[in-house]
């Protein structure tokens, strides 16, 4: 049997090349694997991996494809895909738009708010952020808005799609983590809404500061007025927001599981593009297309991650990495600390599925021999994860955006505009930390 300095050499060798593979370009997937095999050969020709614990890969393999979880992301997917592609999103925006156009700063509450309800119905950043981008920039531009201002509110209202519940970053998560969905759920709505305040907040703050900055909409742009108006918003904004909180309330209330009320949302938001006139066989062919591709992506990469955890911890990695984390300087807030600038530093280069396949399988035993409640611990990553996502230079949001925003709109702005909301960002994540109730109180609640 190989020592213990060489199996924690190898470990430590495995994750370093696994690292190195990734920041080359080399696809997750295949890093996962070419790594797990790499290391498996070299394990056994030095005596140090036991190659019987490759039996465990059949049954590991099934029990993901056996987990009625992980069947709520292609429902999900879906029915952000439908809102994206079937104009519902684009007439919540211009509606809300037009009813908060008298005040300043509208324009950026509404791309706040819809934003917010986007992520409630998209659950993918890359959805919302460009769907925002490209429907609401070119407006702000036109009615002189800050482009700083503008684009900040897009990027960091889009990017909490990782947050809010039906949340794909959620869904993984609890897989890894080994959570109940529904309580991830239902701890992450709350911090997901005090981000939207912190960020609602801020632009009125701007707009009555500085309210070039933030115009009103002028008169001859609110082309809906009085009864026209109120009829625009009972069509335009209630269905939609009817079917967001069946779903997420079917979930919190226990009617359904997150599986069932996501395919009750698929359904749903296909009823109301048909509603609306837009269902065409082509839509539906995209919206499933786009489905597969991230399905796909997230059972290539699971697979990929489970061959690489059982050689990891084969050679003695899990437990080195664990022990580790418990003897850090300053036990469990030493051990909170670290665990958030990692997940923070790893956003920035990495995807979420990624980072959650990556990171939370190496996190989570040291979390659980300290004691730290699981599902406050998840939403803390996500939100971190939010702050990954739109810091400069390198945030993903911040390209999404960029490959979407008209050429007035330089990409200094963008990652300037950035930097508020990342401030607004790490506010709301010492809330979280400090008082877990904000997390625990409604997952509490549903207990009883």
């Amino acid at each position: 049997m190989a020592s213990t300095t060489l199996l924690g050499l190898l470990a430590l060798s495995m994750f370093v090349f696994f690292f190195v593979l990734i920041l080359v370009g080399y696809p997750v997937a295949f890093s996962f694997a070419g790594t797990a095999v790499i290391f498996t050969l070299l394990g056994i020709a030095l005596g140090a991996f036991n190659p019987n614990l490759l039996k465990l890969l059949p049954s590991r393999w099934f029990g993901s494809m056996n987990n009625f979880t992980l069947l709520a992301i292609i429902f999900f997917v879906f029915m952000g895909a439908v809102f994206e592609k079937s104009g519902l999103a684009e007439q919540l925006l211009t509606t809300i738009g037009i009813l908060l156009g008298p005040l300043r700063g509208g324009l950026a509450l509404t791309v706040v708010i819809v934003g917010t309800l986007l992520a409630a119905a998209t659950g993918v950043v890359a959805a919302t952020v460009i769907v925002m981008g490209l429907m609401s920039l070119p407006i702000m531009v036109k009615y002189k808005y800050d482009h700083q201002l503008a684009t900040g509110a897009i990027i960091s209202s889009g990017t909490l799609a990782q947050l809010l519940p039906p949340s794909l970053v959620l869904v993984v998560l609890s897989d890894q983590v080994g959570i109940s969905v529904g309580d991830l759920f239902m701890g992450a709505l709350i911090p997901g809404l005090i981000l939207a305040g912190l960020y609602a907040a801020y632009v009125l703050v701007v707009a009555w500061i500085k309210p070039e900055k933030a115009p009103a909409l002028p008169p001859e742009a609110r082309t809906y007025k009085g009864w026209a108006l109120f009829r625009r918003v009972l069509v335009a904004v209630v269905p939609p927001l009817v079917l967001i909180f069946a779903v997420l309330g079917s979930i919190f209330f226990g009617f359904a599981t997150p599986t069932e009320a996501g395919a009750v949302g698929a359904f749903g938001a296909t009823v109301l593009t048909a509603a609306n006139g837009n269902l065409t066989w082509d839509l539906v062919k995209r919206a499933a297309r786009s489905t597969a591709n991230i399905t796909s992506l997230v059972l290539m990469i699971l697979f990929a991650s489970t061959y690489f955890s059982i050689v990891f911890d084969g050679l003695g990695g899990q437990e080195y990495v664990k022990s580790l984390l418990t003897d850090l300087p300053g036990g469990y807030w030493g051990f909170i600390i670290v665990a958030n600038i990692a997940i923070f530093l790893l956003g920035i280069n990495l995807e979420f599925i990624e980072i959650s396949f990556i990171a939370m399988p190496l996190l989570v035993p040291a979390a659980r021999e300290l004691g730290v409640d699981l599902v406050w611990f998840s939403v803390m990553m996500a939100i971190n994860l939010n702050m990954a996502f739109i810091s400069p230079p390198v945030g993903f949001s911040l390209f999404y955006l960029q490959s979407v925003a008209p050429p007035e709109v330089k990409t200094i702005d963008i990652h300037k505009g950035a930097i508020p909301f990342m401030v607004l960002q790490g506010v709301g994540l010492i809330i979280v930390m400090l008082f877990p109730q904000t997390v625990t109180w409604l997952v509490n609640l549903s207990a009883h």
